[in-house]
């Protein structure tokens, strides 16, 4: 089985009030392609060992919003992997630099940010992956 391009969760954590947000796309809140719909989230004791080193898709992720180098931190040490059809896929974390989340930037590219309690129109997989990115953040 292949191992496909990452893919990248983003969030926005208020550090005054701890409050969580994901920025959610058209297509749902994995960045910047949906995921297959035969997508399931593999069981964290069986993901690959290779790991993926964020620069780049963040990076990627700043200009496809048009937002400035740093704006986007990568969120250490979680990585999640999900079975497709085509090929393994690691989904990274990251989270906004600035106090308040990058509406302006979210409403060039037709996003919103998002609650995890507002998940409910997503697909089971982006649930579970936001779960778990939110379980992480809280720590």
């Amino acid at each position: 089985m292949k191992t496909l391009l990452p893919r990248l969760i983003l969030l926005h954590k208020q550090a005054t009030s701890g409050r969580v947000r994901f920025l959610c796309l058209s297509s749902g809140v994995v960045a910047f392609a949906p995921l297959p719909a035969l997508a399931t989230l593999r069981d964290e004791a069986h993901a690959p060992t290779l790991h993926h080193h964020p620069t780049a898709v963040v990076r990627e992720a700043e200009l496809q919003l048009g937002l400035p180098e740093g704006a986007i931190v990568p969120e250490a040490d979680f990585q999640a992997w999900v079975d497709t059809p085509d090929g393994d896929v690691a989904v990274l974390l990251a989270s906004f630099a600035g106090i308040d989340p990058p509406f302006a930037a979210a409403e060039r590219t037709g996003s919103r940010f998002i609650a995890i309690t507002e998940a409910r129109g997503l697909s089971e997989v982006e649930r579970q992956l936001l779960r778990r990115a939110y379980e992480h953040v809280l720590g």
